[in-house]
């Protein structure tokens, strides 16, 4: 859209089905790309991805021709089905229901950068759900316990 001006930097933070340790080091790179591609697709621009094997961070730069709700869906969708047709995981591989979405100013964004290229050193100290609850308070989201991430059947 002509003279239309945003700097939105949106973190995507979610789980793996059941957080099932499911993303293995030997294919996260290459979902690293593909899920870059659906971005820069969408015209966001990616500015950091990171998984663990029962999560990833995400961190744009969002345009606003697309809802935030209807871009997380378009990535996990495409994502899952990505991973099932490669055959890269031995188990059913799904993304869990629902997703964490951050805004941040501009001033922010090389700190979340960092954060997440440390994933790695950071969750040896914290769980993901403890990371993820501390996320939710931080930017107080109400939230309830019992929905934040469904338990196996």
């Amino acid at each position: 859209m002509a003279n239309t001006y945003t700097q939105l930097h949106i973190q995507f933070v979610f789980a793996v089905k059941y957080r099932a340790a499911l993303i293995s080091k030997s294919w996260k790179e290459e979902l690293h790309k593909y899920i870059t591609g659906i971005f820069e697709q969408n015209s966001h621009k990616m500015l950091q991805i990171n998984s663990m094997p029962d999560h990833i961070h995400i961190l744009i730069g969002m345009r606003p021709t697309q809802s935030i709700s209807s871009l997380a869906q378009n990535v996990k969708t495409e994502s899952s089905k990505w991973i099932k047709d490669k055959k890269l995981c031995s188990s059913a591989f799904a993304w869990q229901e629902g997703y964490g979405a951050f805004s941040y100013s501009k001033s922010h964004v090389p700190d979340v950068i960092r954060y997440i290229q440390n994933q790695e050193v950071h969750h040896k100290k914290q769980s993901f759900l403890d990371e993820y609850r501390q996320f939710l308070k931080v930017f107080e989201v109400e939230f309830d316990e019992q929905y934040i991430f469904t338990e196996p059947e």
